[in-house]
């Protein structure tokens, strides 16, 4: 259980009273089994699978980017690559908007980066009351599989931070899976990118990190 691996629903990726089902598992008997395809991960005896392939699903708490669709009378619709479209209230902006100037703010086609506040039968609920939320200027957008952005951010933010450190640009990984790159030249951005499309492409390979780094000496040369 120490190496990563990949797995299929119905395999056994545990035996034993010792591991407790996580996300994507399931306990029958005295063995935990797979309910998804991805990628195996143990962590202080707790088993989970993270899916390798997918749609994204939405979850309250997630910071996700997305493209302004529609400006409303009272906010944006915006296209945040789920099975449904979010909906940023005006309300949900950290200052004064006037309802007549909404398209000032924020007009179709912008990009923005919004948390997901609430989900209901209405559709869903985003904001941008945070810290490093709101409209994206300038940079490049990535799009990349929503089920491999736990590989891109790391353990608690380890490989997003090696690819922000060698590459000197500001990163966003949206959970939808889709990232904002910002650097000081367009050379950065692209250079960021690369790193991750690798990421992404390795992403079932166990001591990742280690691969990640011989690369960035690798591209030096």
């Amino acid at each position: 259980m120490t190496d990563r691996k990949i797995t299929i629903p119905g395999e056994v990726i545990a035996k034993g009273e010792d591991y407790l089902p996580g996300e994507g598992t399931e306990k029958r008997n005295n063995e935990i089994i797979s309910l998804k395809y991805g990628l195996v991960e143990e962590s202080n005896r707790l088993v989970k699978v993270i899916s390798l392939s997918g749609v994204y699903q939405p979850r309250k708490g997630n910071v996700v980017i997305g493209q302004v669709e529609n400006v409303t009378f009272n906010g944006w619709i915006i296209n945040i690559y789920a099975p449904d479209n979010g909906f940023l209230s005006l309300t949900e902006v950290p200052r004064y908007v006037n309802q007549n100037e909404l398209e000032e703010v924020m007009g179709i086609g912008d990009i923005v980066i919004a948390k997901i506040w609430n989900i209901n039968k209405r559709g869903i609920d985003l904001s941008i009351k945070a810290r490093n939320l709101g409209k994206a200027d300038e940079g490049i957008i990535l799009k990349i599989n929503s089920n491999k952005v736990p590989r891109v951010i790391g353990k608690e933010g380890s490989m997003i931070n090696l690819i922000k450190d060698n590459t000197k640009c500001e990163v966003t990984v949206g959970q939808n899976g889709l990232v904002w790159i910002k650097g000081n030249k367009i050379q950065d951005e692209l250079f960021a990118k690369k790193a991750i499309l690798f990421v992404t492409k390795n992403s079932f390979i166990s001591g990742l990190t280690e691969e990640v780094k011989k690369w960035f000496e690798e591209e030096r040369k």
